[in-house]
Parts: structure tokens; C-alpha cells; sequence
């Protein structure tokens, strides 16, 4: 089944379907961990997508190819890899807010409430006239509303959340159809430029480099798989922009980190041009954002002619939501999943239930690297500037059409992996905050073994700008 998975992803990078098999799975499959959707599978071939294209870009460099090898059970692990970060003994996780959660609506249906940044959480109550953060209080509010009439409500005031669906209701919405008619992902050459010449360096993407204007999970993990093969990442994000404190421990291996206020005609220039000497922009603003500070693709590829341009979205281009705020949970909560996990996994009260992992989130995050990996490719053998188009809705088809684990095969499912697993998957860094042990790259080549040059710091800890062309050894 994983095989198959990576055959769907083949013909992305116009692979023959004779590629998939040039990965080494272990024989572990789906359940994994207590939920019906194969994610072992999905994860396990993107990240075999990720050691495909990057074997691609070490022959155009050497010659050479790689062997490319996937634990299905490690990388089933690294979907929440922040709950293995661990100090001093203890997790150092980032805890979801308390208000976030589902909450039982009108006439027996739910609605969930993203609620982890501040400004989110100020919008539900908001609208939900609750003046503390209390979830008593908030309960019994949701419960006078009309679910779908809550969920516009909250999404006209610039906050996240959505109506509980089934899985026939979303197949039935018009942007569930609106999906269907995109690919799991879209690579789209937008403008001409000569071919490129890798840098030089020993490692994949030595002399590569990336800036990551993305936030939470998804389009971090992104940059953090680039920095594994030896980019040079340099994070963007502004002081007013809320983050998730230990979360960045976790997504900034590897990375550089500075601070830019693109409302600042000053820091926006500065951002254009650290764009000018960069190789890859990555952003999740919901579309036509940045275009309004001068930043759409189009743009980009005329002040940075070869720029590989990855953009993230929610809900994906086309269809009636493609401009609406989302989250993996959020895509979880419309799509059915939440509903379908909770039939089968019900939690400590009856209801909807998130399955145990962030998958839709880390699996975009690997098929955006993915993609940068093939554009960086094209460029490099025919030239022109990239954009690589993705959404969270898009990989949230996809694991879905992936089908799911027969209810038989779900009685007695270990809810997390063996300790001596863990400690067996995990390196040491050395932090602002301490030494930290967290789970090391999943991906295994043969020649370049994957790893972060840099330890993940603070948002804002570097100044912006690009250090030397890494040509580190591998």
C-alpha cells in the first residue's frame, strides 16, 4: 500500500511508476496508531518522494544516485514530533489553549473553535458574546447557535473554525468539488530564465537558499526538511504575529531566524532584497496577501529571475473558500474526519475527535518540499522561475482517498510508540532553552545522511541577512 501511495506522487515528477520501487519500506503498516486513515502510508511516501528528488539533485551534482530508505514506524512518529521533545526528562511540548476544541451546537450538530492564537481566540468570543475565557461559559453559548451560522459568523470576523461535517456532507459541499479538480499538488512554470548550475558544496542543497515566511506547522516543516539536506534557511516573521512558543523548537531546526515587518517600507525592501540572492520563497499568507506588498509570483520571478516560489493556502486556489482561513484541525473538522475518528475512537465524552497526529499538516509540509526539490530540479537542467502550489485541503483528499483501515483491524492499537523506539529516533541540541532531545530526519540515504547544521533558536534571534554559501561537508 505505501508503494502505491508513492505511485500517486510519481507522475508530479513525471516518474515511471517503476520509481516507487527504488525506496526501501519497512513492512510496518497502517494502524500504527489508533485511528481508521492510513497515515503511516501517506507519510511514509511522501518522505520516499523527499529521498527520490533528492537523490535526483545529488546526481545532477555527482553522477551519483542514492538508496533511499523509509521506517514506516519512525516516520509515523515524526507527525508529531513535538510531543518528543523532551528537557530534562519532561515534554516540552506546546499544549493546545483550553477554549480550543468542539463544542456541542443546536439540534445534535458540533462546532469547533480554533482558538491557539490570541487573535482567534478574541474573535470566537467575540462573536460569541463571552467576555472571559471561560469554557463553561463558551459551552453553553455555542449550544444556542446554529452550527453552519456559527461557522460563517466566526470566519466574517477573521477567526478559524468550522461546522462538524460527515464525510458524505463534505463530498457533497461545492468546495470539496472545487478541490477535487486540483492534483495533490501543482508545479507551474510562470516565467523564463537561463538554467542554473547548482552551488557548489557536498551535501544535496549546500549553497541553497530558502526563506521561510511561514507559520505553525506545515509550511515550517517545509523549510526545516530543505535544511536537512544542507539549505541555508533563513525564517522570517514580525514581533505583532503570534507563534506558539515551543512549537518553533520543534519546526526551526536548522534555520536561521530573523525579523521583518512587511508593513515597514523599510523591512520590505530589506525582504526583497534578501529575495534577490535567495533560491526559495516559501510562504502560507491566504492568497492575493502578499501580492498587495508587491510579492506574487509574478513579481518574484522578475526581481529574482530562477526564484522557486512554494505557496500554501487553506482551502486551495479555486472554489468558494479558497480565500478562508484554515488549519489542519479546521480541514479535519469540514472534511468528516473529526466525525469518522470520533465513531471509532471516542474520547473521554461523546463527539467528534481529532485523530492522534498533525498528518495533514507534516505530509504538506514534505510534499512542499517535495515540490521545491523538483523545481529546484527544472531549474537547474532547463531553467525559468517555479511556483509550486499546495493546500491543506488538497493533502487532506488525498490521505482520505487513501481509504481506511477495516474496523476489524482496529481493536487493540498501541496509542504511542515504545520508549527505547523514541530514544532510538532521537538526536540532541543544545538550545536557548537547554539541551533538548528530539527526534532526528526520518529519511535515510545512503550517502548524505540528512541532519541539521544549526539548532533551532528563537524567533528574531539573527539579523537579516544571508550568511556565506554553505559548502559543508556531508
Amino acid at each position: 500500500m505505501t508503494r502505491d501511495a508513492l505511485s500517486t506522487l510519481a507522475p508530479i515528477a513525471g516518474w515511471d511508476s517503476q520509481r516507487a520501487g527504488e525506496v526501501e519500506f519497512t513492512a510496518d503498516t497502517d494502524p500504527i496508531l489508533p485511528t481508521p486513515f492510513r497515515i503511516a502510508e501517506t507519510t511514509s511516501a511522501s518522505l520516499g518522494a523527499v529521498g527520490l528528488a533528492v537523490s535526483d539533485l545529488w546526481k545532477l551534482r555527482t553522477g551519483r544516485k542514492q538508496q533511499v530508505s523509509i521506517d514506516v514506524r519512525r516516520a509515523t512518529a515524526s507527525l508529531r514530533s513535538s510531543k518528543y521533545m523532551m528537557m530534562d526528562g519532561k515534554s516540552i511540548a506546546a499544549e493546545r489553549h483550553p477554549l480550543m476544541g468542539v463544542y456541542p451546537a443546536k439540534n445534535g450538530r458540533w462546532s469547533y473553535l480554533h482558538c491557539n492564537f490570541p487573535n482567534h481566540r478574541k474573535v470566537a468570543l467575540s462573536v460569541l458574546g463571552v467576555e472571559e475565557e471561560d469554557n463553561d461559559a463558551v459551552r453553553k453559548a455555542v449550544s444556542k447557535w446554529d452550527a453552519l451560522e456559527l461557522e460563517e459568523a466566526i470566519i466574517a470576523a477573521g477567526g478559524a473554525g468550522g461546522m462538524v461535517r460527515s464525510m458524505d456532507e463534505w463530498a457533497k459541499h461545492p468546495h470539496s468539488a472545487a478541490v477535487a479538480t486540483l492534483p495533490i499538488l501543482e508545479i507551474t512554470k510562470i516565467a523564463d530564465s537561463p538554467a542554473e548550475a547548482l552551488p557548489e558544496g557536498n551535501r544535496p542543497l549546500s549553497g541553497i537558499r530558502v526563506l521561510d515566511l511561514t507559520r505553525v506547522l506545515a509550511g515550517p516543516t517545509c523549510a526545516r526538511t530543505l535544511a536537512e539536506h544542507g539549505a541555508d534557511v533563513l525564517k522570517i516573521t514580525a514581533p505583532h504575529l503570534a507563534s506558539i512558543g515551543s512549537q518553533e523548537f520543534d519546526t526551526g531546526h536548522g534555520k536561521l531566524s530573523a525579523h521583518l515587518d512587511l508593513r515597514e517600507s523599510d523591512d520590505l525592501n530589506t525582504l526583497k532584497d534578501l529575495i534577490r540572492q535567495a533560491d526559495v520563497f516559501s510562504q502560507g499568507y491566504r492568497p492575493g496577501t502578499l501580492a498587495r506588498r508587491g510579492l506574487s509570483p509574478e513579481e518574484l520571478a522578475e526581481l529574482r529571475p530562477g526564484i522557486v516560489y512554494v505557496s500554501l493556502s487553506a482551502f486551495g486556489r479555486v472554489g468558494p473558500w479558497a480565500g478562508r482561513r484554515g488549519f489542519d484541525t479546521v480541514v479535519q473538522t469540514v472534511s468528516g474526519i473529526t466525525a469518522r475518528q470520533g465513531e471509532l475512537f471516542p474520547g473521554a465524552e461523546p463527539g467528534p475527535q481529532f485523530y492522534p497526529v498533525s498528518a495533514i499538516d507534516y505530509i504538506t509540509g514534505y510534499l512542499m518540499a517535495f515540490g521545491a526539490l523538483l523545481a529546484l530540479a527544472r531549474r537547474t537542467t532547463e531553467g525559468g522561475s517555479w511556483l509550486v502550489s499546495i493546500s491543506l485541503a488538497q493533502i487532506g483528499r488525498w490521505l482520505v482517498e487513501r481509504g481506511q483501515v477495516p474496523e476489524d483491524e482496529l481493536r487493540d492499537v498501541a496509542e504511542d510508540f515504545t520508549a527505547e523506539e523514541i530514544a532510538s529516533w532521537s538526536t540532541f541540541s543544545d538550545l536557548s532553552i537547554g539541551r533538548v532531545s528530539h527526534l532526528a530526519p526520518a529519511l535515510q540515504l545512503s550517502e548524505t545522511q540528512p541532519y541539521w547544521e544549526r539548532p533551532a533558536v528563537p524567533l528574531g534571534y539573527h539579523k537579516p541577512v544571508w550568511p556565506a554559501r554553505s559548502r559543508s561537508e556531508g
